[in-house]
């Protein structure tokens, strides 16, 4: 058992280096060596295929003789010629069906089986010492109604050399032929990638917005060279839109950082303890600003990164409630804060995370929040393989042309409106929903707000 189980790990780690060395060759190599090895078996094929015609052959002539010597004799003897008078040819013997000779010579050197194959009218080759011969037998019956056999053989040495050389002259050519057809599938292989080593090249030296030129004829090499310009172009978008968002986040990072460092020297330079607590208050405003500032742009890095956890049922009802919450938490006894009404009937999940849907929830309400004169709608309701969650506010609304542009990051129509926002919860809103499979859209309201809904994949 043991011995059994280390041969099958040997064997194992033997197909693994071949796999290891096979896959470190070239293609070129890998297409070569193919064809060669294919090649070299056809042709070995078809050498063993005209070796054995050519046996074929040469055994068909030897019979046709041996047959037509046999015959003579057998008329001969049919005659009444006696059996044991001197024959036309010395290779005939005439035996009597158990084979024993009555032509008054020696036996003949053959065993009982094979004098039973030659009775039943077979022929075959003897190899005895060195000799290889031919032999057939003819029936006859004497006038006395007497069987016998007209036994004739012949020599193979001739056919067997001529069948030895032939073997090996098949055998060289298809060798060589093998050899000749490696060497064009190598200078064909190198011709055929040629244009893929300049492609390459090519695209090795490309400068950002150029794009390698796309070859006439509608081949391979034309359809990679679009893959690769349309490879190229999202580099160049995403690399476009890195350096759009670092500006972004730079220049919104540097007012929070500025108003901070602005209070910080004036409560250095005029230490009032009358104005500390209004500095320190201001600064922490500007301190959770800055937090929520860097958790969006965490957030958002992770979703263009693809980087979120496996998806699971999540009851987005509950989540919504704890959501609704939390603003409740944050609002106090603010009388002006707007209210928020929830809407769901059944209970609905969707195919999330619990941390992405908090934070699409969260970035929705606040968006709201800051919006909203006196109410905020949201509505969680299942529709077939889809979940709804549709937020409402009775605000200024969004104007048409921009409804599609709020997703953008760091668009903000109206910075002034509660405080304003960086700019990138609807945009974070988007990344997470749109990363899951789902929508999401700005229309208008029934109250003349806002109507941002989202489109859930149901698990």
């Amino acid at each position: 058992m043991a011995s059994a189980t280390w041969s099958a790990l040997r064997d194992t780690t033997v197909i693994a280096r071949l796999r290891r060395w096979w896959a470190a060759r070239t293609l070129r190599f890998r297409i070569t060596l193919v064809v060669g090895v294919v090649a070299l078996v056809v042709l070995l094929a078809l050498s063993r295929l005209g070796t054995g015609l050519l046996q074929s052959a040469l055994l068909g002539a030897a019979d046709a003789e041996l047959r037509g010597q046999a015959r003579a004799a057998a008329d001969r003897i049919s005659t009444g010629t006696p059996v044991d008078a001197p024959g036309p040819q010395p290779s005939i013997r005439v035996v009597d069906t158990a084979g024993d000779p009555v032509d008054g010579r020696g036996p003949l050197p053959l065993r009982p089986r094979e004098i039973r194959e030659l009775a039943a009218g077979e022929s075959f080759n003897v190899f005895r010492y060195g000799d290889a011969r031919r032999w057939l037998a003819v029936p006859v019956v004497l006038p006395d109604g007497t069987p016998r056999l007209v036994v004739a053989s012949g020599d193979l040495v001739g056919g067997a050399t001529l069948l030895a050389r032939a073997a090996a002259g098949f055998g060289l050519a298809a060798l060589l032929g093998a050899v000749v057809v490696a060497l064009a599938a190598w200078v064909a292989t190198r011709a055929a990638l040629r244009p893929v080593d300049r492609m390459r090249v090519a695209a090795a030296r490309l400068p950002p917005g150029e794009r390698l030129p796309v070859p006439t004829a509608r081949d391979e090499l034309h359809a990679l060279a679009e893959e690769i310009n349309s490879l190229l172009a999202r580099r160049d978008e995403a690399a476009a839109r890195l350096e759009r968002f670092t500006g972004d986040a730079a220049h919104e990072l540097r007012s929070p950082v500025a108003a901070i460092r602005a209070q910080a020297e004036v409560a250095v330079a005029h230490p009032d303890p009358a104005l500390a607590d209004e500095t320190l208050r201001e600064v922490a405003v500007e301190a959770q600003r800055l937090s929520a500032l860097l958790s969006d742009l965490l957030a958002l890095a992770r979703a263009d990164a693809g980087q979120r956890p496996a998806a699971q049922p999540v009851d987005l009802a509950g989540a919504a409630r704890a959501a609704i919450s939390r603003v409740m938490v944050q609002d106090g006894d603010d009388r002006d804060s707007p209210a928020v009404h929830l809407v769901a009937p059944t209970p609905a999940r969707v195919a999330a995370s619990a941390g992405e849907v908090g934070l699409v929830l969260d970035n929705l309400l606040g968006n709201a929040r800051r919006h909203a004169r006196s109410v905020i709608r949201v509505d969680v309701l299942p529709a077939g393989r889809w979940v709804r969650l549709v937020v409402e506010d009775d605000g200024p609304g969004i104007p048409e042309a921009d409804r599609e542009r709020v997703f953008d990051r760091f668009t903000r129509l109206a910075p002034e409106v509660g405080g304003g926002g960086a700019g990138l919860g609807l945009a974070l809103v988007s990344a997470l929903v749109r990363g899951r499979g789902g929508t999401v859209v700005a229309t208008g309201a029934g109250t003349g707000g806002a109507r941002l809904e989202v489109r859930w994949p149901a698990p």
